[in-house]
């Protein structure tokens, strides 16, 4: 079937509605594949294009027709998808006003809000006795559903009520209640169904409250369990409760109460009796008025109190007891208004003495005022050797205040339940039960703490077993019909019930947590975390560290872990409950005692801990958590539910304002997600929910048929062939025995096709009926309308052509007009156009030159106030820098005046001045003449130079005008050169600026780590600390040393990588750090104006300019820091990142400075030879450039070299730290190796250019000195040569300007020497340069080779770096905490990489060994072979030792050789533990017979030791003990359990016996297992005879078991419900109890038989009985089956009909398919039901002619005549159409069956047993491989 088939105009479908979920609409365009739109019509007549996409937006749902619109089951529906669902309970809800309605085996039952008279008597009395299908849903159908199959079944059921809060669940429990009580009243004046009904208002009143969801929603789960004796009375009840909101008790939210109790006992306060407990209005306590409104609308609590009151009374509570009862919830009110007053040091607190509440409270309870006012304000803490009391602080009291509320009411909940389960107990004994489960659905808050977890944990089990529930009961139904059945994937929740409470699961964790003594929450979320973080189902919320998210099947829920710890432990304080125990009034002293041998199974129960330790061992339950109890409860509730039948009973709520008979759509949609109603709508949908019988579909659909298929006899063969044609697809229906099955929509498309066929057939006959009326009329209007055709054409075409020439002339005059027109206004728009342009053109223009300008001018206004504020901030900083300094130099100033003052009063100091001065003066005289002399000899000297320097400045003057007039470039120069030194200035300014804040930075970073390595090194002790406890308790629990030795290495390994790890994070800190100010910088000098400087001038400017380059600050003093790491030693050095890159930019710098020096040499020999002929030639000014360069490279070299020392030695002292923090290891040596080579190298190299300085030094200086007396000489100075200029103006202008400055002299650099001494300086300088070539070359193949070995680490570390780095990003967005636990997760990976391969190597080693042993043992076999040839005794006995281990250790490796040794004093234990004490689930998770292959072994071993007393003695007392076992017990499942093992005894028996006839299949290792020394023949025949006996016993516990439930399986239910019927059905075998017969009354179904058989087949499988064995079982079974149901049939007149023949035809075919399924059809039990088929056939077929008498005579051949006969005489017409038998026809029957020899006997002998063979099946285990659990207890069994 195509989309365009089912896709078409008028068809109708739903679309998603952000409102209403879903919404209608119908299609107006027949819809083709890949349209991407489909056209739709909305209910409002509005169109739609709905968006159509293979995989984004599929196709819409289609609409079910109108008339399965309100069905009562949803799986009636023909199109089974969500938005059908929820349209037809909407429908059903508002229109009908039904609250039920069925979805498959579920009731959905929706709040109506509103009261319903349809829960009356009459109504029960309705539904009692009805089957669940019979009549509208309702909660009464389930309740007598799960009553019958209760009776009928023999099984025990359960109603299992859950939804939402104020769904209605506590509703529906107490009317399912009332309907057993009435239905199931009790067969004596007990009255139990009275008192049953009776504990629903005090539950009501003690367990349920208003909250903003339901005004009466039950804060605690309950299961009771109503029981019935064998006549199915009621003969009591008992109810488990589970995990009461105790939290309610202290505190609620807004628009929420406490529990009913206590505003009932308010509202009647007023009373008498109650006058002594001195309550008031609910409003005066705490407790009850933080909701702050203690009304319900429409409740009246004084009215629900009397009814409270009338129940205790009726469940036979006496007036003492409820006064005491209602003393203690009064004085939990009073409690809650206590005053606790604080301190004024805020760690202590107290009580006033005046407080009424508190003298109430002691009153009401009977204890002492002074201690209870004392306990609530202290507390006593224990230590190992003594005891002191504690002051509380007023919050720690008032928890504590109400911790003991919250615990004395749950007590008195708990003794509540208790003495009603005590009234309610049952008399006599329980015969079976009735389980109604009231438990709180799914719930999610915007604060979700531990009872909502707790809440959704229960859902999810109970949600799980509806699932699993659902699919098995859908999967069976497909088995028994003989439907292909496709596995469907469901939902299963089973990973989150994992991860809530299987090992290491939240609960698991939470008690864990809860045991520790300092346990936080904080520290059990991060334990979370670290554990589930990888689960699907668990997830961290992203701004929370105190939460976690639990995906549920419902919806994600958020948990705030605060108070789990806290509400898991449930802690009071001992001394306060020691208070109340010493109470005088008995019951409440009784709350707090506890029974001693009595452990409770609610959950709902306190754990009372002292707050002190005491030498008294405390309770077991004590111990016991509120989780783990609930866990524990949990799993008994779910025992107890897979035990029994559920019955599921979805409450909905429709709205969330509780008005009446609303629906909002959202939801309930919700709801129904989640709740598992569309779960089996889903899986229903995906097999086949409507069927047809094939009478049906081929009477409803015939009109489809050709006229030739339906004159075939055979109808299902025609129905067949109609549906192979109509339906393309095969997979949408399947055809069973009696029935069609179809896909979800295949009926509606085919009433889609029947309609349609009908519509064709009623077109067909209009069509051709208007046909022939239409001809006629066309006739006679032919006839008239050519005469007016011919007349009026004639007509027509004179004014035709009259029309064409005026349309000729108008087409011309209208073409000119047109053509003037359109001319005109394309010229104006033109000239318009063109005007527009150039106006706005040059506005353009004008506005982005303005913007050119307006920039230009920000940029000068930028510069000059950036400028300004910078020159701003140094002042500041200057002015600041020398107040400080000055300050700090007064204070030192006026120390030392004062000590100076103090010392010149002594008289000794003026003896030591006066002694001093004399020496003193006479110095500082001898010093004055000195400096006397030295001043006239530098006087003089100076007027020399003054002289000199005068004339030479007259001389430049005139040179410099002269050069002024010839070129005026100089003033410019000087300009440009003072801007460059202002620039310069301003450089150096902001340099400083920089340094100043790097340092400031720098020790704000320092700092920084400082702080951040001693967090470390406390989390790395407490990390350790934890590491050694796990040490620890790894060490105890393996036991081993080399298991710990492994550990501790591994330890090891993970604190030297963690210590690592953090040193290489603190360096790549600082090292970013540092590379970001740097680049600072760079980017800063980079940017400068004016300083365009390449690289061969920067490093000369920066010597001048204190302006320093990145290239000159980051290295030190290499001989210092390699003198330092060789004191220190190479253990204590660390790795220095740092040092490591500075000396490889080191080296590339110097290797930069050798190309520029060999560049400079050959640039200077260059200039010599070109000058060398013309020694008088005049000097360039590239030749003074080179010089001045010269000179200045030699100075910045100096400074260079100081810079590198100071900078080395702050390396130095990084070094030394790092040597002592870090550990050594052999990575760190090694790349340390590589440094020190490093720096050995770079030390050389600073000394060769040292070398290299004093050369170029001396040369420069000579050069200088030539050139300067050569300008003295000279008098004649050369004109400029302009026609040159320097190749780098720049350069020279910066080389010029540093020289003149250096020298402080205006010598002229333009003239060269004549004289030919430049040449030689030259050549000096050549020869330095080859000299320096040579070096360094060499050094430059080493630095090549270190550099690459260098950059391979580099690499290395800068990968190692990333993930490094990777991993810091990552861990900087994590809290502290987080981050501890993602390091040590981090650590705990690469541990387990570690361990995998070491796993690895041990796998390899391990391979290697096998391969050594087996070398090994072939030397043995050698080494015996030879030893048998030695002849010489001597050298025997040497050998035979040797052997003898040898041979022992062969053993041990092959683990054991399938033998058990067993002392002769054990063998009474092990037949204890292994046959009288053994049960088969002990043993059900092991291989199939265990136990007769640990006997086997126990046999072979006494054989093997040629013991025959033992093997005698083992064998017969096996066989006596499973015979004594057997006697007592009828059990099916014991009896197949033995027979399954004593066969495979035998078995055993034969395979090993080393006969050749069973030793065909055996392996070479079983046959090396054979028996050597006894032949037990005889025991076989022994074993072989109990077998048959166990066999006959086993046949007679199953026909035992079976024979009560065959007359009503097979003839009196029905299978197929509503037989006649073309309607399609709902859910198929809603209940397994559908079989009724006339009285309505019914045992057991057709299910339940089979169900019983598939236990049957189950249990033999399980246990491993032989597949033979079970099939002469069942074949046994089924002819017991047979024999029953044909004696029934021939004795009973009422089922002798065709409906029943039908109904008998199915049963039968749904045995076969069972045995189909189970692989059971080759067995020939189907055979044996041969009769009772041709029975049913014979019911079913025509009775009337001869020819039908032939063919019944040639059908029935497995029955005898007497058999046909009865039957035909039995044949009872149920319906008009049916007619009777005739006699004549009987006669002819029996005329024609006098000729057969049958028995004489009518009846089916149900006696006879077939002879049972036990065929040989030996066993492919080897027994070498079995493993024997120690639940077992043979532990004294010792494998050989």
């Amino acid at each position: 079937m195509s989309v365009t088939e089912l896709y078409t105009k008028y068809t109708r479908v739903w679309i998603p509605d952000p409102e209403d979920v879903w919404r209608a609409a119908e299609i107006t365009r027949d819809y083709q594949e890949k349209e991407p739109v489909l056209h739709l019509k909305l209910e409002d007549e509005t169109p739609l294009q709905y968006p159509v996409g293979p995989s984004s937006n599929p196709l819409p749902f289609l609409r079910n027709p109108d008339i399965l619109v309100g069905e009562n089951d949803l799986t009636a529906l023909s199109y089974l998808h969500e938005p059908a669902v929820l349209h037809n309970l909407k429908v059903r809800f508002l229109e009908s006003n039904h609250i039920y309605t069925y979805c498959g085996i579920v009731l959905v039952a929706i709040n109506p809000y509103e009261q319903l008279q349809i829960y009356g008597e009459e109504v029960i009395t309705a539904y009692s006795g009805q089957n669940m299908g019979d009549m509208d849903p309702h909660i009464f159908a389930v309740a007598e559903e799960a009553y019958k199959q209760m009776a009928r079944n023999e099984r025990n059921q359960s109603m299992i009520v859950s939804g939402e809060s104020g769904a209605g669940k506590t509703v529906s429990a107490k009317y399912a209640m009332r309907y057993f009580a009435t239905v199931g009243g009790s067969s004596s004046d007990a009255n139990v169904e009275e008192k049953v009904l009776a504990s629903s208002p005090i539950m009501e009143a003690i367990g349920n409250a208003k909250t903003t969801r339901n005004d009466n929603s039950s804060r605690f789960g309950k299961y009771i369990q109503i029981g019935f004796n064998r006549r199915y009375h009621i003969i009591g009840a008992n109810m488990r409760t589970y995990l009461l909101e105790k939290s309610r008790v202290v505190f609620q939210a807004e628009d929420e109460r406490n529990y009913h109790i206590f505003y009932q006992l308010c509202a009647s306060a007023s009373l008498p009796e109650f006058r002594d407990l001195s309550l008031t209005s609910a409003e005066d306590f705490t407790f009850t008025s933080m909701g702050e409104n203690i009304f319900i609308e429409g409740v009246n609590d004084a009215e629900d109190f009397k009814k409270t009151r009338e129940a205790l009374t009726l469940l036979g509570i006496k007036d003492s007891s409820q006064s005491n009862i209602f003393r203690v919830l009064a004085s939990i009110l009073h409690l809650g208004n206590v005053e606790i007053r604080s301190e004024r040091d805020g760690e202590s607190c107290h009580i006033s003495g005046d407080d009424v509440h508190l003298k109430h409270f002691c009153r009401l309870l009977g204890v002492e005022l002074q201690q209870m006012e004392h306990w609530l304000c202290h507390r006593k803490l224990a230590t190992a050797s003594e005891t002191y009391v504690k002051n509380m602080s007023s919050k720690q009291s008032a928890n504590a205040r109400d911790a003991l509320a919250k615990h004395i009411y749950a007590r008195m909940f708990d003794w509540i339940v208790e003495h009603v389960n005590v009234v309610l107990q049952a008399s006599s004994k329980q015969h079976s039960f009735i389980g109604v489960l009231d438990i709180y659905g799914f719930e999610t808050f915007d604060i979700n703490s531990f009872e909502q977890f707790c809440i959704n944990y229960a859902n999810e089990k109970l949600q799980q077993q509806f699932n699993s529930h659902v699919f098995k009961l859908e999967q069976e139904e497909y088995m028994k019909e003989q439907i292909p059945w496709t596995l469907i994937d469901f939902y299963d929740n089973q990973p989150c019930i994992d991860l809530i409470e299987a090992r290491l699961g939240v609960l698991d964790l939470l008690d864990e947590e809860c045991k520790v003594p300092k346990g936080t929450d904080q520290n059990w979320a991060q334990k979370l975390y670290k554990q589930h973080l990888s689960s699907a189902h668990f997830q961290k919320p992203r701004m929370s560290n105190v939460s976690f998210i639990i995906v549920h099947f419902a919806d994600k829920v958020e948990y705030q872990c605060d108070g789990f710890l806290e509400k898991n432990r449930d802690t009071v304080y001992e001394e306060q409950i020691n208070i109340l125990k010493a109470s005088q009034f008995q019951l409440v002293a009784d709350l707090f005692h506890e029974k001693d041998g009595v452990p409770t199974s609610k959950s709902s129960k306190v754990n009372v801990r002292s707050a002190k330790t005491t030498t008294k061992t405390p309770n077991r339950e004590h111990r016991q958590t509120v989780g783990h109890q609930f866990r524990s409860s949990l799993h008994l509730l779910m025992d107890t539910l897979n035990a029994t039948t559920p019955h599921y009973v979805r409450c909905i709520k429709p709205n969330d304002y509780k008005e009446a008979f609303s629906f909002d759509s959202s939801r309930a949609v919700q709801q129904l997600r989640a709740c598992g109603v569309l779960e089996t709508i889903r899986i229903s949908a995906a097999g086949y929910p409507s069927r047809w019988t094939y009478l049906d579909f081929f009477s409803r659909y015939r009109v489809l048929l050709k006229k030739s298929d339906m004159m075939l006899a055979d109808k299902k063969l025609v129905c067949k062939n109609l549906l192979e044609t109509l339906i393309k697809d095969p997979d949408m229906f399947q055809f069973g025995k009696t029935k069609i099955f179809f896909r979800a929509g295949q009926v509606a498309y085919l009433e889609k096709l029947r309609a349609d066929k009908f519509r064709a057939a009623c077109i067909k006959i209009q069509k051709t009926v208007r046909g022939w009326l239409q001809r006629v009329r066309y006739r006679k209007i032919r006839k008239a309308a050519i005469t007016l055709q011919r007349y009026g054409r004639g007509y027509m075409a004179r004014r035709y052509a009259d029309f064409l020439r005026l349309t000729r002339a108008a087409i011309i005059c209208q073409k000119q007009y047109r053509m003037v027109r359109d001319r005109r206004a394309f010229l104006r728009v033109r000239q318009a156009v063109i005007t527009i342009q150039a106006f706005t053109r040059g506005m353009f223009t004008r506005r982005i030159y303005w913007e050119f300008l307006l920039h230009h001018k920000a940029m000068i206004i930028q510069k000059n106030v950036r400028g300004w504020i910078q020159r701003t901030k140094f002042r500041r900083a200057r002015v600041a820098a020398i107040i400080i300094q000055c300050a700090y130099r007064r204070v030192r100033a006026k120390r030392q005046l004062k000590q100076l003052k103090i010392e010149a009063r002594s008289a000794e100091h003026l003896k030591k001045l006066n002694t001093g001065m004399e020496n003193k003066i006479v110095q500082l005289q001898r010093k004055v003449d000195d400096q006397s002399k030295e001043f006239k000899s530098q006087s003089e000297q100076l007027i020399l130079l003054n002289t000199s320097l005068s004339s030479e400045v007259n001389k430049l003057q005139k040179e410099l005008q002269q050069n002024r007039s010839q070129q005026g470039e100089g003033g410019q120069l000087q300009e440009e050169l003072k801007r460059l030194k202002e620039e310069l200035e301003e450089a150096s300014a902001q340099r400083k600026m920089l340094e100043e804040e790097y340092g400031t930075e720098k020790w704000r970073l320092q700092q920084r780590v400082e702080e951040l390595e001693r967090e470390n090194s406390l989390l790395k002790s407490e990390k350790e600390e934890m590491n050694q406890r796990i040490l620890q308790n790894a060490k105890t629990a393996e036991g081993g040393s080399k298991a710990a030795e492994r550990e501790a290495g591994l330890q090891k390994e993970l604190d030297l990588e963690r210590q690592r790890y953090q040193n290489l994070l603190k360096e790549f800190s600082r090292l970013e750090q540092r590379c970001e100010n740097l680049k600072e910088d760079l980017s800063l000098t980079k940017f400068q104006p004016g300083h365009r400087r390449n690289t061969s001038n920067q490093s000369s400017l920066e010597s001048d300019s204190n302006y320093p380059s990145i290239s000159t600050s980051e290295v030190g003093d290499t001989e210092d820091s390699l003198q330092l790491v060789e004191e220190m030693g190479m253990e204590k050095a660390a790795m220095d990142i740092s040092v490591f890159m500075k000396l490889q930019k080191r080296v590339r710098e110097l290797e930069q400075e050798r190309k520029r020096l060999q560049a400079n040499v050959d640039k200077m020999e260059e200039l010599s030879k070109r000058k060398g002929p013309e020694p008088r030639s005049p000097a360039s000014e590239e030749e003074t450039a080179d010089l001045a360069y010269n000179n200045l490279k030699r100075q910045e070299l100096e400074t260079e070299n100081k810079k590198l020392k100071n900078d080395l030695n702050e390396l130095r002292k990084a070094i030394a730290e790092r040597a002592s923090q870090n550990s050594p290891s052999n990575e760190i040596q090694d790349s340390y190796h590589v440094l020190l080579s490093q720096l050995k190298a770079a030390n050389e190299e600073l000394d060769a250019r040292k070398e290299e300085v004093l050369i170029l030094k001396t040369q420069i200086v000579s050069t200088a000195k030539v050139q300067e007396n050569s300008d003295q000489d000279d008098h004649n100075v050369p004109e400029m040569d302009n026609s040159k200029e320097p190749l780098d103006k720049n350069e020279a202008l910066s080389s010029y300007h540093g020289l003149s400055e250096s020298k402080n002299s205006h010598l002229d650099w333009c003239y060269v020497n004549e004289d030919g001494e430049m040449a030689l300086a030259y050549q000096g300088l050549k020869q330095v340069a080859r000299l320096l070539e040579a070096q360094l070359q060499s050094q430059t193949r080493q630095h090549r080779d270190e550099l690459e070995a260098l950059h391979t680490q580099i690499e290395l570390l800068r990968d190692d770096i990333e993930k490094k780095q990777e991993i810091l990003n990552y861990m900087s967005s994590l809290s502290p905490d987080a981050k501890v636990e993602y390091s040590v997760q981090q650590e705990i990976t690469r541990l387990t990489n570690d361990n995998l391969d070491l796993k690895e190597l041990v796998e390899k080693l391990e391979k290697n060994e096998k391969k050594l042993k087996k070398q090994l043992r072939i030397y043995m076999k050698k080494v015996q072979e030879l030893e048998a040839c030695q002849a010489a005794m001597d050298q025997g006995g040497r050998i035979k030792p040797e052997l003898t281990r040898q041979v022992t250790v062969q053993r041990k490796e092959k683990d054991f050789e399938g033998m058990l040794e067993y002392n002769k004093e054990d063998e009474s234990l092990l037949l204890k533990n292994l046959i009288t004490d053994m049960r088969p689930n002990m043993v059900s998770a092991t291989v199939p017979c265990l136990p007769a292959y640990i006997l086997f072994m126990c046999i072979r071993h006494a054989d093997y030791i040629n013991d025959d007393q033992k093997v005698e003695s083992l064998l017969t007392s096996t066989i006596n003990a499973i015979k004594k076992v057997l006697k007592k017990s009828d059990d099916f499942e014991m009896t197949s359990f033995w027979l399954a093992n004593t066969s495979r005894l035998l078995h055993c028996l034969k395979q090993y016996s080393g006969d050749e006839a069973f030793m065909t299949q055996n392996t070479s290792k079983q046959n090396e297992h054979c028996l050597k020394n006894f032949d037990l023949a005889e025991y076989r025949q022994v074993l072989s005879d109990l077998s048959i006996q166990i066999y006959q016993q086993l046949i007679k516990v199953a026909e035992g078991i079976i024979q009560p439930m065959i007359v009503s399986a097979m003839l009196e239910s029905e299978s197929i419900p509503s037989l006649a019927g073309v309607k399609p059905m709902g859910y198929r075998n809603r209940s397994s109890s559908m079989d009724t017969d006339a009285d309505g009354h019914t045992s057991y179904t057709l299910e339940a038989l089979i169900r019983q058989l598939g236990q049957f087949h189950s249990i033999m499988s399980e246990h491993g009985l032989d597949p033979e064995i079970m099939g002469q079982v069942v074949r046994q079974l089924f002819h017991c089956i047979n024999a029953v149901t044909l004696n029934n049939l021939l004795l009973r007149k009422d089922v002798c009909s065709w409906s029943t023949g039908m109904q008998l035809r199915y049963n039968t075919s749904q045995m076969e398919e069972w045995l189909r399924a189970n692989n059971l059809y080759q067995s020939k039990a189907a055979a044996t039901l041969e009769p009772i088929i041709q029975a049913a056939q014979l019911l079913q077929v025509k009775k009337k002619t001869s020819q039908d008498g032939e063919a019944i005579c040639s059908l029935c051949s497995s029955l005898t005549s007497q058999q046909i006969v009865k039957i035909l005489n039995l044949y009872t017409p149920l319906n008009e159409f049916e007619e009777r038998v005739t006699v004549a026809f009987i006669r002819n029957i029996q005329s024609r069956l006098k000729d057969r020899n049958d028995p004489p006997q009518l009846l089916v002998d149900t006696k006879q047993m077939f002879p049972v063979l036990f065929p040989y099946t030996p066993s492919a285990l080897s027994l070498e491989t079995l493993h024997i659990p120690a639940s077992l207890g043979l532990n004294f069994l010792v494998r050989v």
